[in-house]
């Protein structure tokens, strides 16, 4: 008995190693914990400063798509026919008599063709173009075969 608590005294820890050994689990879960949060907060803030990216790209867009459509209105406004022709009188235009227009004849110009919408049919593919392999069905050349065994074992078909 004297024995086994000489042993048991022996390999008993110090008071201060079991303290240590607790801080040391302690700082251990606590830098564990510490370093999860980074990680979650590093995610969490990219996903902020991009979800902030888009708001800015979409809002360069829509700025951007209504510059385009204020720039077709002014274009539209110039080339509008009354506008047109107050711009052709202050250059000094005006519309000209029956008299007074020319035709010029150019030797060797053919006048292009117009286009034509219409629908067209397409050309019907001719029988004998299709080889008679593609136009026989499967009961047929069962049939076939069935009637001439040896032309199916002479084309070598059948083994």
């Amino acid at each position: 008995m004297i024995n086994v608590t000489h042993f048991k005294h022996a390999y008993r820890q110090a008071p201060w190693r079991i303290h240590r050994q607790w801080a040391g689990v302690f700082l251990l879960s606590l830098m564990t914990l510490t370093m999860i949060s980074a990680l979650y907060l590093d995610v969490t803030a990219n996903a902020g400063i991009a979800g902030r990216e888009i708001q800015r790209l979409r809002i360069q867009i829509t700025t951007t798509q209504r510059m385009n459509a204020d720039l077709e209105t002014q274009l539209a406004t110039l080339l509008s026919t009354s506008r047109m022709e107050q711009r052709a009188r202050e250059l000094g235009f005006r519309p000209a008599a029956a008299g007074e227009i020319q035709y010029l004849v150019v030797p060797g110009f053919v006048r292009p063709a117009g286009v034509s919408l219409a629908k067209t049919k397409p050309q019907a593919v001719l029988q004998s173009d299709i080889p008679p392999e593609y136009t026989l069905s499967l009961l047929d050349w069962i049939t076939e075969l069935l009637r001439d065994p040896t032309q199916g074992i002479a084309e070598g078909v059948l083994p």
